[in-house]
């Protein structure tokens, strides 16, 4: 999730869209990618380097990530800090194929001079690295300087700070806050509605479920779509679970969670969405309203908007607008972890923690989060501006878009950041995730019975991560 460049082949789409933001011209390319475990390790390695001429001993830092997202930020932190003498090594594997997490765990095995110093995870995996098998490589950020205070002060997410937390200690953060709204069409929603004011139709929409699907009858009265299929509301039922997957050892399914097979059936025998797939091209043609039923909101961080629908909507731009959603949730996000072994190096863990900082908790208007959040990473150009972790931050700048009708984004995103949970995610989500929606899809296209589709659902995970249900 992690962020969708504007393609057109469903293929690449799928390999770059799952976890978090996209790229834009802050940054360069980027994607978060779903993994599976049958990748080589070295399949699609890149390496670069970024040195400064700051005084003193030189630092080597190895980088290691995904996307070019956070290298392409290291020339403005050797630019905003000029007395600090870094050269960053990086080593970019994308996540297709699932060939990121195998290299990156062999490297931290592996230690030495060459292992991982900073290192980057998407929220498919990222408790892995900050809770789970991996995280006893990861540093306390408490080790590196890097304070609970700072944090407070940043304003950073409650959900962000939990995920990157283990037993009370902070491993990781982002720089990116993905907190979800609701996306609709302001035309639509003045036809059926009367009006497309944010403040109104967040009552219309929710808060709860009930309330969503009378809107949805309201819609397809007057020949619209509320969503254009079940995974977009997926994420938010996920996300607002009480529990996760994995409940003392054993496959739970929270009744919200299992409540999805009911809204998914919902929607396809009540005629309520397209019965699209997410990141098929069915899913894109709603975002411009070729579909076959005009489409009223698609539920999403800020990405969603900057990354995908822009580069779909055509037509469309400019009738957007975002509110709170049915229930608040989160889609993606890029944890940074450092390595457990730069304390050892006193030059390298201040190094470490003052690129940290920098990325996830500077406020001032030479950090990240701020030329993130504005848009203005690349000096003399406008880039895509993003929700980001410091809710400081963005309540100072500007989120106003042309593709949201001149909305600020931020008034809708912060509340989304902050109602948001992380309580709820295990390390095999993205196993299960998948697993889960192709048995609630086979439920609700009358392949099979409710009773049928969760027997399945419980084997396959016995089988593929063994797993047993409670």
């Amino acid at each position: 999730m992690k962020r969708i460049l504007a393609v057109t082949t469903t293929a690449l789409v799928m390999a770059s869209a799952l976890s978090a933001c996209g790229s834009n011209s802050n940054s360069g390319s980027s994607g978060d990618a779903s993994s599976s475990p049958s990748a080589s390790p070295s399949s699609s390695a890149s390496t670069s380097e970024v040195s400064s001429n700051g005084s003193g001993e030189q630092v080597t830092i190895n980088l290691w990530t995904f996307t070019d997202e956070i290298p392409n930020m290291e020339a403005k932190f050797i630019a905003t800090h000029p007395d600090v003498n870094v050269k960053f090594k990086n080593t970019i594997i994308a996540t297709t194929d699932g060939a990121y997490q195998p290299a990156l765990d062999q490297a931290l095995a592996a230690g030495g001079k060459d292992a991982p110093d900073i290192y980057a995870a998407e929220s498919a995996f990222v408790l892995k690295y900050t809770q789970g098998d991996a995280s006893g490589y990861a540093a306390n950020y408490a080790d590196i300087g890097l304070t609970d205070d700072m944090v407070k002060d940043a304003g950073i997410s409650q959900y962000s700070v939990d995920i990157g937390t283990l037993d009370g200690k902070l491993k990781g953060l982002g720089y990116q806050a993905t907190g979800g709204a609701f996306i609709y069409r302001r035309s639509i929603a003045k036809d059926v509605f009367g009006t497309d004011d944010p403040a109104t139709i967040k009552g219309i929409v929710g808060p709860g479920w009930d309330k969503f699907f009378d809107a949805a009858a309201k819609l397809k009265d007057k020949g619209y779509a509320i969503v254009s299929g079940d995974g977009d509301i997926w994420h938010p039922i996920e996300n607002s679970s009480d529990k996760g997957w994995i409940v003392d050892g054993k496959l739970h399914i929270d009744p919200k969670r299992e409540q999805f097979l009911d809204y998914s059936k919902k929607l396809t025998t009540e005629g309520y969405s397209n019965g699209s797939q997410d990141w098929q091209e069915s899913w894109f043609a709603d975002m411009s309203g070729s579909g076959p039923k005009p489409v009223f909101g698609f539920f999403g961080p800020a990405w969603l908007i900057n990354y995908t629908m822009g580069d779909n909507a055509k037509d469309t731009k400019g009738d957007w607008a975002v509110t709170e959603p049915t229930t608040g949730f989160f889609w993606g996000g890029t944890w940074v972890l450092a390595n457990k072994d730069v304390t050892k190096n006193d030059a390298k863990a201040k190094a470490v923690a003052e690129f940290i900082k920098w990325i996830t908790l500077d406020t001032s208007d030479t950090g990240l989060q701020n030329y993130w959040a504005n848009g203005t990473l690349k000096d003399g150009e406008q880039g895509t501006k993003d929700s980001v972790a410091s809710s400081v931050v963005m309540s100072k700048s500007n989120g106003t878009l042309d593709f949201l009708g001149g909305q600020n984004m931020f008034d809708v995103f912060v509340p989304a950041n902050a109602n948001a949970t992380g309580k709820n995610l295990t390390q095999y989500d993205e196993s299960i995730n998948q697993i889960w929606r192709d048995q609630v899809r086979a439920y609700a296209s009358g392949q099979k019975s409710r009773e049928d589709a969760l027997k399945a659902f419980k084997q396959t995970v016995k089988d593929q991560l063994g797993i047993e249900s409670e």
